[in-house]
């Protein structure tokens, strides 16, 4: 975690909660050319550049497949001691709500990310979750990052970026 608070992955992927607001902004730079959403160049050398892929019908479709994934993720119960469906026969049981979070989507749309060399961009894409039972004026509790870091984790893995 950096000292603003921003938490950063190898993978392209950046956490960015407010501190004084229930909200997380995810931001997920492309890494590698998307054939399935016709993203073939990413690095651009100007921020011009990438808004011509924001704008193709290829990152519409993205976008369209993140927000429905998304939604999945958000509304299924976190997994009790990390077991994937799957994975045990007793994973699929939800016998009482254990999810502390109530998340909802607020913001899903492309994000011009610079990448890690000077003068180089990329596409990507922008995510802001709140978690409806935490109070305005409050940050999101540590346990509520968690969940949507498993789920921006997840929802890269199903779109294999």
């Amino acid at each position: 975690m950096t000292p603003t608070g921003v938490q950063t992955y190898p993978m392209s992927i950046r956490l960015i909660p407010d501190d004084d607001k229930p909200y997380t902004a995810i931001e997920i730079a492309l890494e590698a050319p998307l054939p399935d959403y016709d993203i073939q160049d990413i690095e651009h050398p100007t921020p011009r550049d990438v808004d011509a892929i924001l704008v193709s019908q290829g990152f519409r479709d993205l976008v369209d497949d993140a927000r429905g994934i998304l939604l999945e993720l958000m509304a299924a119960p976190p997994d009790i001691a990390g077991i994937e469906p799957g994975e045990s026969p007793l994973a699929p049981l939800n016998i009482t709500d254990h999810d502390p979070c109530h998340l909802e989507l607020v913001q899903l749309t492309g994000a011009i990310c610079p990448g890690t060399e000077d003068d180089v961009y990329r596409p990507g894409l922008w995510i802001v979750i709140r978690d409806t039972r935490c109070k305005a004026g409050e940050p999101l509790p540590i346990i509520v990052r968690q969940r949507i870091e498993q789920i921006a984790r997840r929802l890269m893995k199903r779109l294999a970026l």
